[in-house]
């Protein structure tokens, strides 16, 4: 095990594939000379050259079109689209196309292809560079859609995601760029589709992914000096979903609290929710709840936008209103 922040993390989990497959190849907008928006393909430009770490022009469209013919064609496209907040440029090449032409083809087809982008508040980046759009995703179906909340997640999710043979969004939370962990080395696999329980508890479940993990498992610590058993579930995967994994921590704890950093409405939690209703609706013993973010544009300030992202404290608050 080395330790690494989660840009590190996700780094490596590109380079371990890049270095074990030719046909892997990474570009975007300043992903080369620059390494990333973010620093997080630093370093990949001088080890694998500038014919498979390629800087694009400012054009979402071209970047993920361009991904979608060369996955068809057998290349395996690591394509980086700076903010999520810019899906929505190329969303006909994600959404009518990516997503489409495996099943239009009858299987014949194979899009091994990565979309890499960062999404959440915490920088007062304001309305249209903090924004946590998973569920528009999660909608299209032919579309994988996983974001990891720690460093090891990060890097097992980076190389399943570039191995599978389907179009897969990887979607990077910001704040968590600079966390650290223990990540191991060499391969390493996370599967997608698996949940994992961070924390095991026995009087409610808390389902928290991305940056809300840490602060599910922070909530966790402080209801425990209460006398209050959180279990800690990080789907780490929102498409597959485990539902198994989900449904059985419900049946254990009878309560669930979901937390996301997107707005409420139409969120991803309101799939988690549902699901439980329609297939567990029996080990419930309280009210299914949501802590989110509120249905408004994320401001700029920073007052006001420490207070649009969920908190500990108003997990903490949700947990005990089921008692």
């Amino acid at each position: 095990m080395a330790e690494m922040t989660y840009a590190e993390a996700i780094r490596d989990g590109m380079r371990q594939e890049m270095k074990r497959d030719h046909n892997v190849y990474l570009y975007g907008e300043d992903v080369g000379i620059f390494g990333g928006c973010f620093g997080v393909t630093a370093g990949l430009f001088q080890e694998f050259g500038p014919e498979r770490v390629i800087d694009t022009p400012i054009t979402e469209t071209a970047i993920v079109g361009s991904a979608v013919g060369a996955a068809a064609a057998g290349l395996r496209p690591i394509a980086e689209i700076m903010f999520v907040d810019f899906m929505g440029v190329c969303m006909d090449e994600i959404l009518n196309q990516a997503a489409k032409m495996r099943y239009m083809f009858g299987g014949k087809a194979k899009l091994p292809m990565v979309v890499r982008t960062p999404c959440g508040a915490g920088f007062s980046a304001a309305a249209q560079h903090s924004q946590t759009l998973e569920a528009w995703f999660t909608h299209i179906p032919g579309l994988k859609v996983v974001m990891p909340g720690t460093p090891a997640d990060g890097k097992g999710l980076m190389e399943a995601a570039i191995r599978d043979d389907n179009p897969v969004i990887f979607i990077e939370h910001k704040v968590l760029l600079g966390v650290k962990g223990e990540v191991p080395e060499g391969e390493y696999l996370v599967p997608i589709g698996k949940a994992d329980i961070k924390r095991a508890g026995t009087d409610v479940t808390i389902v928290a992914w991305s940056l809300m993990l840490s602060k599910a498992l922070a909530a966790a610590e402080s209801l425990a000096q209460e006398g209050i058993s959180a279990e800690v579930l990080d789907p780490r995967s929102l498409v597959p979903l485990d539902k198994e994994a989900i449904l059985n921590s419900v049946k254990k704890t009878g309560k669930l609290v979901i937390v996301h950093e997107a707005v409420r409405t139409s969120g991803f939690g309101g799939e988690i929710a549902a699901i439980v209703a329609d297939e567990g609706f029996d080990f419930l013993d309280a009210p299914i709840k949501r802590v989110t973010a509120p249905d408004t544009p994320i401001p700029f300030s920073p007052v006001l936008e420490n207070a649009y992202i969920p908190s500990e404290e108003k997990i903490i608050k949700a947990v005990k209103e089921l008692f």
